[in-house]
């Protein structure tokens, strides 16, 4: 009998040693779930709260899906669901979306056509379409004359070099990171007389080239540039053929900025950049006639116009 009770006494203790363990296993659980609901709605909040931050104008808002920015040739546009996406296309191209599944950005070139499609697929089955307008410009023509020959028509012996230089550009803007620092309200890189523009056609010495696709800030040699976002550093290079000095930075999602005829760069490749921070000096390097800043935005390869952030 004795010995009955003891077995029944361990079995009740075992019971309940496995039912303080489940229920402690089951509120971990909750908590772990709760914790994650938690942080989804910090995090869609965090997002919420940069894209009202941002300074650019709303093109179009309703219960599912914001979207920011400037719906015009060199424009770029940022978009935010409230509930979550399956996938995003501009006229076709796939846009890539945040981890949040809510926000995404694209833009449209220089030479983009009026009228655009915007595809937008969630996770619940919706679909939704919408025709964007997109204005068109008029661009200016700029003829620059005085410039070195060998930058015109550069001779058959740097061929190579350009078509290398040209090719590890090309391939710093297609690295994506997921960052959203595009959605900060940005800073102008330096001070100093905007000398160009975005879209212009450019005729060196009577020379038709391929039109200008940054904005132009004439200072002397040495003026200092700071980042208008934050953002990580993923081409660095003094002497670039065509460009002299250059940086280009990652602002996430297919958004990079370019710094061009940079006289020393304060930064290296991999380097964590914050927004308002030092990164460079104003120089005269590549194909230039006097010293400047030349900054450019990109959505991966996509130009698309700075000034019109500012």
């Amino acid at each position: 009998m004795k010995v009955s009770q003891k077995v029944q006494s361990h079995f009740l203790n075992l019971i309940k040693s496995k039912m303080k363990n489940a229920a402690s296993k089951f509120i971990a659980a909750f908590f772990i779930a709760f914790g994650c609901v938690l942080s989804a709605v910090a995090a869609e909040s965090s997002l919420s709260s940069l894209v009202q931050q941002s300074s650019l104008p709303i093109i179009s808002s309703s219960s599912n899906l914001s979207l920011k920015g400037h719906s015009i040739q060199g424009g770029l546009i940022s978009g935010l669901s409230h509930k979550p996406l399956k996938s995003v296309k501009i006229d076709g191209v796939k846009v890539p979306l945040h981890p949040s599944n809510q926000l995404f950005v694209f833009g449209f070139g220089r030479d983009a056509k009026p009228s655009a499609t915007l595809e937008v697929n969630f996770t619940d089955g919706e679909s939704i379409q919408l025709d964007l307008d997109v204005a068109q410009r008029e661009y200016k023509i700029d003829r620059v004359n005085g410039v070195a020959q060998k930058y015109v028509s550069p001779p058959a012996s740097v061929t190579e070099r350009t078509k290398k230089e040209a090719a590890a550009v090309y391939q710093a803007r297609q690295k994506m990171s997921f960052r959203s620092d595009f959605l900060e309200p940005v800073l102008k890189p330096a001070e100093g007389r905007i000398s160009g523009v975005y879209g212009s056609q450019r005729v060196f010495n009577g020379v038709p080239k391929r039109p200008h696709f940054g904005l132009d800030i004439a200072a002397p040699t040495g003026t200092k540039i700071v980042a208008p976002w934050s953002g990580k550093v993923v081409f660095a290079d003094p002497d670039l053929y065509y460009s002299g000095g250059t940086l280009i930075i990652d602002h996430g999602l297919g958004i990079t900025s370019t710094y061009i005829h940079l006289s020393k760069l304060d930064v290296k490749l991999g380097d964590e950049i914050v927004k308002g921070q030092k990164i460079a000096e104003i120089g005269a390097t590549g194909r230039v006639t006097g010293p400047h800043l030349d900054w450019r935005l990109n959505w991966f390869n996509r130009r698309l116009d700075p000034q019109l952030l500012l």
